[in-house]
């Protein structure tokens, strides 16, 4: 067959149109000896050609003839081979999908007449066919063997598309069941005298229990014992335990023959911990007493697939009344969140792109929403109970509990699914659920499912289909049928009755089922536009309701602001057209009472969620805000009409701002959570503080326009203090600030002093009247004396206070002066009369620092509320945010004047400048800096949460929960968060003792 130079053989040429990789290689095989019989025949390179990989088969088809014991059986097979088209289609099938089938019939070269049968038995065996298969295995080496001999007919009947995969699963199961049935008999003939003391039923749970099984796959179980008549229960259980663990060896462990699958029996009650055989009396009191959710959701899938079958259904008829129960139990919800949670977390980073059991858009996707679907609605609904999840599915749609049309897509995503599993699976027999990288594994694969033209890109296309389809679906699976159950407009399909679907509610997480379905029966209802685009978004929305803490309130919510917009035209296009609005509005209205009432009060600022890319929710910048409030105050009748549309603008950007840090907590299925939280704090403490500092402007201009025009009689700024000079304002803060003037010239101190005095208080006035905006308290009390002095001082006055009565609490305030407002010029000379203060030359000495301390203590004692748990009080408690910010503080006060980066009001930085220069260590700065950003994201989540300002944890659950969800942490980890903070707290506070009250001997 050898070409002339330069030009390539013809057979070279029909090999590479026939699909071969390695033409080359190929050629070589082809003339050796053992098929120069064949080489010619174009039977056989069409036969390879249809493979999955036919460079496999033929080499595989190589080695087997080099395996025959002698030319007459070599010669048996090649003639059987041409001859029977059953035989060519099957072996070569097996050959290109399988290397480790491959070894398997190197080893054993007359295994492949076990391909040669074809009649009808032959194409669905069952268990009886299967222990016929393997009664002659005596031991475990003859055991595998047998056992890959009927595996090799199941691979057979797959690759040649004989059976589908439901079918092929279910004969896996079957060989599975044979094999534990032969493994107990092995373990039997080996202990005689064990078997004879006890009944043991062997349970298959998982894939093997829900005939569904994998090519590779742990085989879980649960065995239960009991003693014969006459015998002693506790040496029945311990010889049970005997055989119990000599059959799981017998299966899992590795001999010349490899193994055959590991025998799993961890979901036996109480898990590897507990004991491997139970009776069932003793099943049963720990499922009544002790069982998870969980460990119900696998109890579906309970089979009796061995040794007394008939103990094996009293224990299935014993524990199916309790299956049934499960969503009757109280934490059935959070229960069945975090599973799937758990689920998704566990999966390493690396994997998840492809991960086609364990990713988004998987099979496990389905298999978990079925089987909540079963526990919830086959309590009152007996067809729903099968261990098989497309037989699930089927049952599920055939009574209305799922869309007709969603169970069709589904079921179909979900057998493509499981078939690449099984190509995957197949190849090295090895249990895997990742999709290979190698482009000639992905070629295999893609050709094995029928997908010749470009293999690899139709196999990932297609892949990456059928997961969007589980993805876009396993939510809406659950809340469609709701909606086809309340709007009544599709005649002839089964819906869910109205019980079924307050039954589904309560499973999902809503507290008031009632009144959801009014809420949606209101929403989706009708044959209007309106309506039908809402029976688009609602499957998908009640969802992400469902994920937070109290998914009513989101309902409720979203219906207020659909009723308020309804006749909008752009509002529902909006969310129905650009995918992060929606799930972005379904997050701002479940996360709390803030942000609602927020948007109830405006509902059109719902188009600032919109932006795809985010940039609807980015806080604007000062000037920004400042030009916006203060062209508005132009255009104001009056200074109360001013000030309404400066409360307006603040209102919209608070909501900006508090979705902007919901989103941004929660995340998105587009875009994960912040991971950054000081970022999210600084987020927020700026864009708060920079609204309230243009609203104070915008305030101040209307209030000056209407009493005096364009002139007032003095200079006027205003100094924020606190929270607001430090930019770290939370959403229920108030405003501290001092008010500084300066006469014009020619101008009377005491007309001046009139006219500043009337600033501020119809400054405070018009900011507090009520209305449908938030409230802005403005705060002077840090003010010289305190309350007891004048509200303002001109710069003057200041300067004589300052110089002679100046107390160490007052240049500690200071620390936080930064003008916000007013005359820029007036502000920037207060500061250069308050630094030498705030930063004095040569630090502060010990009787200052003492003073400072005992502030420190007295309002640790006085000012905690009484009741509170201190350890979790955000601002006053050990290790929240008092502790570490006059921590800060006081090193800012004995250094600053030496190191420029500690002067700034801002918390963080000060922080991290006292790093840089050495004044606090690397570890220190850190624990405090974390103690710090969690104290804060505390308090701004209680805002967010309840509506009104707190320190500390909410003690109602749902609110805790919300508040937990808000801080990361998934259904059922309140008691985690709680833990968490105490935790930061405490080393915060260790820090605290060394630094702050240690400084004084320092």
């Amino acid at each position: 067959m050898t070409a002339a130079p330069g030009r390539r053989s013809s057979t070279f040429t029909r090999l590479l149109r026939h699909g071969f990789t390695d033409a080359s290689a190929a050629e070589r095989l082809l003339d050796s000896p053992e098929l120069v019989p064949l080489r010619d025949d174009p039977v056989l390179l069409d036969a390879l050609g249809a493979t999955a990989d036919p460079d496999l088969a033929l080499l595989g088809l190589v080695r087997l003839l080099e395996a025959q014991p002698n030319p007459g059986a070599r010669q048996e097979l090649l003639d059987t081979l041409i001859s029977a088209k059953p035989l060519r289609d099957r072996l070569l099938g097996v050959l290109g999908a399988s290397t480790a089938l491959a070894d398997h019939l190197t080893r054993h070269p007359d295994d492949w007449q076990a391909l040669v049968m074809y009649e009808s038995y032959d194409l669905h065996p069952g268990v009886e066919e299967f222990e016929a298969g393997l009664a002659q295995a005596d031991d475990p080496v003859s055991l595998r063997v047998a056992y890959r001999r009927c595996l090799l007919s199941i691979a057979a009947r797959d690759v040649c598309g004989t059976t589908g995969v439901a079918e092929s699963a279910a004969e896996l199961a079957d060989l599975a069941t044979a094999t534990l049935r032969a493994a107990l008999r092995i373990a039997e003939a080996a202990a005689p005298e064990d078997a004879g003391l006890c009944r043991l039923a062997v349970i298959a749970m998982g894939k093997c229990g829900g005939h569904e099984l994998n090519y590779v796959s742990d085989v879980d179980v649960i065995f239960v014992g009991e003693a014969v008549e006459g015998a002693d229960e506790t040496k029945a259980v311990r010889a049970a335990t005997r055989l119990a663990s000599h059959m799981m060896r017998i299966c899992s462990e590795t001999t010349v023959e490899g193994s055959i699958w590991p025998v799993d029996a961890n979901l036996r009650p109480e898990g590897r911990n507990g004991p491997l055989v139970r009776t069932l009396s003793s099943h049963l009191a720990y499922y009544r007493r002790w069982a998870k959710t969980w460990e119900f959701q696998a109890l579906l899938k309970a089979r009796p697939v061995a040794g007394d079958l008939e103990l094996g259904e009293e224990y299935v008829a014993a524990v199916q009344p309790l299956v049934w129960k499960a969503a009757e139990r109280e934490n059935f919800v959070p229960d069945v969140q975090k599973m799937r949670r758990r689920v998704v977390e566990n999966i390493p980073v690396a994997e998840v792109d492809r991960q086609l059991k364990l990713g988004p858009g998987g099979l496990r996707d389905v298999e978990f929403a079925v089987q909540l679907l079963q526990l919830v609605h086959g309590r009152t609904d007996t067809s729903l109970r099968s261990g098989t999840t497309l037989d699930a599915l089927g049952a599920l749609a055939a009574g209305g509990y799922v869309g007709r049309t969603d169970a069709a897509q589904l079921d179909e995503a979900y057998r493509f699914l499981r078939t690449m599993e099984h190509r995957i699976q197949l190849f090295r027999l090895r249990r895997t659920h990742l999709v290979p990288e190698e482009e000639a594994e992905l070629r295999r694969i893609g050709r094995s499912l029928g997908l010749r033209t470009d293999p690899v890109a139709e196999l990932i296309r297609e892949w990456k289909r059928h997961a969007t389809v589980v993805r876009r679906l396993h939510e809406k699976l659950f809340y469609r049928p709701l909606l086809d159950a309340v709007a009544q407009l599709a005649s002839g399909e089964a819906r869910l009755s109205a019980e079924a679907a307050r039954e589904r509610l309560v499973a999902l997480g809503y507290a008031d089922p009632a009144s959801a379905l009014r809420h949606l029966e209101a929403l989706a209802s009708g044959v209007t536009r309106k309506a039908a685009i809402q029976r688009t978004l609602l499957p998908v929305l009640l969802g992400w309701f469902a994920d937070s803490a109290d998914p009513d309130a989101g309902l409720l919510n979203f219906r207020k602001v659909s009723d308020a917009l309804g006749k909008t035209p752009w509002y529902l296009r909006l969310l129905r057209d650009e995918g992060a609005a929606a799930q972005n509005l379904a997050r701002v209205l479940s996360a709390g009472r803030l942000a609602p009432d927020l948007l109830m009060r405006a509902p059109e600022a719902v188009a600032l969620l919109g932006d795809g890319d985010g940039g609807g929710l980015e806080p604007r910048s000062r000037p920004h805000l400042e030009q916006e409030i203060l062209a508005a105050v132009r255009r104001a009748d009056g200074s109360a009409q001013a000030v309404t549309a400066a409360r307006g603008v603040r209102r919209r950007e608070l909501f900006r701002t508090a979705a902007a840090d919901i989103v941004g907590s929660y995340g998105t299925e587009e875009q994960p959570a912040e991971a950054d939280q000081g970022a999210l704090v600084d987020l927020v403490g700026g864009a708060v503080s920079d609204l309230t500092a243009a609203t104070l402007a915008g305030t101040l201009r209307a209030v000056v326009r209407e009493g005096w025009g364009d002139n007032l009689p003095t200079r006027f700024a205003i100094i924020g203090m606190g929270r607001f000079g430090g930019h770290e304002l939370g959403y229920g803060s108030d405003a501290d600030v001092l008010f500084v003037h300066e006469p014009r010239d020619g101008v009377d101190e005491r007309e001046a002093s009139q006219a500043a005095n009337k600033v501020v208080s119809e400054m405070r006035r018009l900011l507090q009247i009520p209305s449908a905006d938030p409230p802005l308290l403005i705060d002077a009390d840090l003010r010289p004396e305190g309350k007891s002095g004048p509200l303002v001082r001109t710069l003057t006055s200041y300067e004589a206070y300052y110089r002679r009565w100046a107390l160490t609490w007052e240049s500690h305030a200071l620390l936080r002066a930064e003008p916000v407002a007013g005359d820029e010029d007036l502000g920037r000379r207060f500061i250069e009369l308050v630094d030498p203060l705030r930063y004095p030359a040569g630090g502060l000495g010990d009787e200052a620092v003492r003073e400072i301390r005992r502030l420190k203590a007295r309002m640790e004692s006085e000012r905690l509320p009484r009741g509170a748990d201190p350890k979790l009080h955000a601002k006053l408690g050990p290790g929240g945010l008092s502790d570490v910010e006059w921590t800060v503080q006081l090193t800012q006060l004995r250094h600053g004047a030496d190191e420029p980066g500690l002067r700034t009001t801002r918390t963080r930085e000060a922080l991290a400048a006292a790093r840089t220069a050495g004044l606090i260590t690397d570890e220190d700065a850190e624990i405090l800096d974390e103690a710090w950003v969690l104290a804060t994201r505390v308090r701004n989540a209680v805002m967010l949460v309840r509506g009104r300002a707190g320190d500390t944890f909410p003690s109602e659950p749902r609110e805790l929960a919300a508040v937990g969800r808000y801080l990361g942490y998934g259904p059922g980890h309140v008691g985690d968060m709680l833990d968490a903070y105490r935790r930061t707290a405490r080393r915060a506070r260790a820090v605290v003792e060394e630094l702050f009250y240690g400084a004084a001997e320092r």
